[in-house]
């Protein structure tokens, strides 16, 4: 590793340190901690919610998704862009306005408290057990990503990569809480569009142009030029499914809870949506430029088996000066760091708020909820670093599941509580409940055993034997429960009513 680009990645990190010192210094109570208290402006939240949601991701997994598959790969990304802009369009505002008029709610568990007014803590408790649950996981696919970067670019074993990434990202979080996370996922954000445009425009130039480009991946394999080449129906349902996650995902929703009014949306959804699908043209053509270019290129440039998702961090060592490289390989770190940081955020709330205070201690002081929500960091974050201590585990996978399992157990819930005055308490319990459980059960079922050489066996072998992603039986089950469940009880008094009509927007 070059020194000029060791220099520039150490210039960026305490770059991202120092933004989580001043933001220390802003930071007075749970409400600046957990939600910065509500005065992000619109560019801010969305390139936060963008770099937040789109993680280590958006360089690793979908470039090495394309690399290996080609444009069949494609739908992933299309269904993210269609249901982004459903999220910003229709549960945004809504939920901005909904949050305050429900007793100024700053965590999920706390807004499905107070919309149904539940005095038995039972929505509050699940629900927070539903995040601490299946971030663990996203939290995990973060530092496996943290852990590929440093371990390919400086040369270190995949625990020492690890520990490091892990150690930077805990400090600014633990320090600055939520302004920091906003802050640094703003400058992250930039980083990551400029890098996802930079790669794939100078490895087209550096192949001579686009139908070069298109004429070599060609030569390798034509069904790398087809979206629909071996495509199935429940393939590409399963793939543009992705896009119901987004109605679930607490990292994204805190976004929208914590911008300063709703006149922001209309503004924050614009720049929220052209970030995201010019980064996503940017890393589908970096995996698909890197099939032609590796190729090309021979044997001494290919990408070695099960190292397909170290396609961007191959292309920044080999087309670039390392001051830039440098840069780029931040970029990297910055859609890691990004996630991770909203996602311990969201984690340590669900414990200072819906646990710490919501059932052991309710008079606790604005200072000990803070320092109850920094230590929870720590602790997540170490179980995190232990579900992730296995190398063979893929950034992809780990996402999917844990998108998966927020977009069942949290999606319908959402959308019906601020849509649907007629939905009840035990309604929106039984949908979480049966919108996680599936998730849990049909990736468990979906799972082709291993066979005797350890190696796992076809799909066809599963109890399941069609690969449909878990997050579609998950969020039609959960819908179902809802309204079910829903319409067998009791309206919902009339407080509940004129709460649901003030948050009209």
């Amino acid at each position: 590793m070059e020194v000029a680009t060791l220099f520039t990645f150490i210039i960026y990190l305490v770059g991202m340190l120092a933004i989580g010192i001043i933001a220390y210094r802003l930071t007075n109570n749970l409400s600046d901690y957990v939600l910065g208290g509500r005065r992000l402006n619109g560019s801010v939240a969305a390139l936060s919610a963008g770099a937040s949601d789109m993680s280590s991701w958006l360089l690793l997994g979908l470039p090495g998704a394309l690399y290996i598959g080609g444009m069949g790969e494609i739908w992933i990304a299309v269904g993210l862009a269609i249901g982004a802009y459903l999220n910003w369009q229709y549960v945004a505002a809504r939920l901005r306005k909904y949050t305050e008029v429900a007793n100024d709610s700053i965590t999920l568990p706390d807004f499905f408290e107070n919309r149904f007014h539940d005095k038995s803590k039972i929505l509050r408790m699940v629900s927070a057990l539903v995040i601490l649950l299946f971030f663990a996981f996203y939290t995990s696919a973060g530092l496996v990503g943290g852990a590929l970067l440093f371990e390919a670019s400086f040369g270190m074993t995949y625990t020492q990569a690890l520990w490091i990434g892990a150690i930077v990202i805990i400090s600014y979080t633990f320090l600055g809480g939520f302004l920091a996370v906003s802050w640094t996922d703003f400058f992250q954000g930039i980083l990551m569009f400029l890098a996802l445009i930079i790669v794939p425009v100078v490895a087209v130039s550096k192949l001579g142009g686009w139908q070069t480009t298109l004429n070599a991946v060609g030569e390798i394999d034509p069904a790398y030029l087809d979206a629909f080449q071996g495509a199935t129906i429940l393939g590409v349902i399963s793939l543009l499914a992705w896009g119901l996650g987004y109605f679930g995902q607490p990292h994204i929703i805190t976004r929208f809870m914590a911008v300063k009014s709703v006149k922001e949306i209309p503004k924050a959804r614009f720049i929220g949506m052209t970030w995201m699908v010019l980064a996503l043209f940017g890393a589908i053509f970096t995996g698909f430029v890197g099939i032609a270019y590796f190729s090309v290129n021979g044997p001494e440039a290919a990408i070695s088996a099960g190292a397909h998702e170290t396609v961007f961090i191959l292309f920044t060592q080999v087309l670039f000066d390392p001051w830039v490289a440098g840069f780029l390989l931040a970029a990297i770190l910055a859609a890691i760091m990004s996630t991770i940081d909203s996602q311990l955020l969201v984690s340590s709330s669900a414990l200072a708020e819906d646990f710490y205070k919501g059932m052991i201690r309710k008079s606790a002081s604005e200072t000990e909820l803070v320092w109850v929500g920094r230590i929870g960091v720590v602790a997540i974050a170490l179980i995190a670093i232990l579900l992730a201590y296995n190398p063979n585990n893929s950034v992809l996978n780990l996402v999917g599941y844990a998108w998966a399992g927020f977009g069942a157990a949290f999606g319908p819930l959402i959308i019906f509580s601020l849509f649907w005055k007629r939905m009840t308490r035990n309604g929106a319990l039984a949908g979480m409940l049966t919108g996680g459980i599936t998730v849990v059960i049909w990736d468990l079922l979906s799972t082709p055993p291993n066979g005797p050489d350890g190696t796992p066996l076809p799909q066809s072998e599963a109890i399941i034997p069609f690969g449909l992603y878990e997050i579609v039986p998950g969020f039609i089950f959960a819908a179902i429960a809802i309204v079910v469940v829903s319409l067998l009880g009791k309206v919902p008094n009339q407080e509940i009513q004129e709460e649901f009509e003030r948050a009209r927007l």
